[in-house]
């Protein structure tokens, strides 16, 4: 396997037990046993575990940023109904075998200190989710889109726990998407 391939290889799994088991509980040694890889190997590509997690964070978001996007403005035109459609697109993903909720919750969970890496890479995810939102928000013709951005990427977060700790991904993604209509119609009233 090429270097830059077992890097790759590396961060794909400690994203896949990140995600399933959480990061104080995965193990280096965990890591190294389903990747297949020499403790050498990946202290040549990280220097701490630290690092890794930050890896497995920056490749997680590329993920789905690109494909949550993507679905949303595939389900509507209107950039109203695009609003709506992130609750839809957030349902299916809460519905997927492999959903333990969002790993940037759980980091900052597990990774609370303000200030740190990893905290700040969950806190620019977040934000530019909420761009997104924002965005739509705008091009919907939101008299105040910073709120509303704000008020639906509540909406979401919210889902996003209940999915987890539930495990009932559809009715909280239901639930969410009917809140998300009440502010939307009240913040963008129909022509």
């Amino acid at each position: 396997m090429a270097v830059s391939a077992r890097r790759e290889h590396l961060i794909d799994t400690a994203l896949d037990l990140f995600a399933e088991r959480g990061y104080h509980a995965t193990g280096i040694d965990t890591i190294l046993g389903r990747a297949g890889i020499s403790k050498k190997t990946l202290y040549r590509h990280f220097r701490s575990k630290d690092e890794l997690i930050l890896a497995a964070l920056k490749k997680y978001d590329g993920l789905f940023r690109n494909n949550f996007m993507r679905q949303v403005e595939a389900r509507a035109d209107d950039p109203r109904d695009r609003l709506l459609a992130i609750y839809d697109v957030a349902g299916d993903w809460f519905a997927q075998d492999d959903f333990f909720g969002c790993i940037y919750i759980n980091a900052t969970g597990e990774f609370s200190a303000p200030g740190t890496p990893i905290r700040k890479a969950c806190q620019e995810f977040k934000a530019m989710l909420r761009d997104f939102i924002e965005c739509l928000c705008e091009q919907a013709g939101a008299s105040d889109p910073v709120t509303l951005a704000a008020e639906l990427a509540i909406v979401l977060e919210g889902a996003i726990v209940t999915a987890q700790i539930a495990q009932d991904g559809g009715k909280a993604a239901k639930v969410a998407k009917s809140a998300a209509a009440a502010l939307v119609d009240k913040a963008i009233p129909r022509a």
